[in-house]
């Protein structure tokens, strides 16, 4: 039997939109398919060893809580998260857990705020926040029956940009993206996938979630021969229904 184990970073914190649906739809895409999944909390205080994880999820937070967890982010777990990055573990990373990642936020005043550091793209503050219901294409995900389209929905006042050596998760379709300029969202370096979509992703977009799920088991399985497919009937209509509603 296949094994998976997924450390949930701050989830006391890191919760805007219903991130926590994340956690809860990769965990039973996995227990319908007889995969045996683990879920660990790991907050302020707690030691963070990310060699014992197969999945890292980090959701979105106000600047209030980000302030809270700052200084046991950046001396305890920091290190740890760079070299999971580094190490080609999946990471998915929602909003605010989307800007930690990268090197600094610059506030309305200039002042550029340290992040972690593990991704080569910045945020700036923006005058307006960027709120709306987001769909985005990823190329990954096209398949012959799939359009590659993710929906979610985005609310951000921080404007990110990708250096070299990142590429964007997708291209717009409707909403912002990153920063409203340049027809781009999320970020992708290695296994690390970043994305301003909250509400939560995972549940609506069942491919996504398999896409994750997947390169966890390939990361840990040599001879892992594929997902068994599930029946996403009812996803794949909700799915589909919002991506009509949102674009048309």
């Amino acid at each position: 039997m296949y094994e998976l184990n997924i450390c949930h970073l701050y989830p006391d914190l890191l919760n805007l939109y219903g991130d926590r649906g994340n956690i809860i739809s990769l965990s039973k895409r996995c227990q319908w398919r007889d995969i045996e999944v683990n879920v660990q909390n790991i907050s302020i205080g707690d030691t963070f060893c990310y060699d014992g994880y197969d999945i890292i999820f980090m959701g979105g937070g106000q600047d209030y809580e980000q302030t809270i967890l700052q200084d046991d982010l950046m001396n305890n777990k920091r290190k740890g998260i760079i070299e999971a990055v580094e190490s080609g573990k999946v990471f998915l990373a929602i909003c605010g857990g989307f800007q930690l990642l990268g090197k600094y936020y610059r506030t309305h005043t200039g002042k550029d705020i340290e992040c972690i550091g593990a991704l080569n793209l910045w945020t700036h503050a923006g005058e307006t926040r960027l709120i709306g219901n987001l769909v985005f294409q990823v190329d990954f995900l096209k398949t012959q029956n799939h359009n590659g389209y993710v929906v979610g929905f985005e609310n951000h006042a921080g404007k990110s940009y990708l250096g070299e050596g990142v590429k964007p998760l997708g291209k717009v379709i409707k909403g912002f993206g990153n920063n409203g300029e340049d027809g781009f969202e999320g970020a992708v370096y290695k296994n690390t996938f970043c994305t301003y979509s909250h509400g939560s992703l995972l549940p609506k977009n069942p491919a996504l979630a398999d896409h994750l799920i997947m390169l966890a088991l390939l990361n840990k399985y040599p001879d892992f021969q594929g997902l068994a497919p599930l029946d996403d009937e009812l996803e794949n209509l909700t799915r589909n229904t919002l991506i009509k509603r949102f674009t048309e």
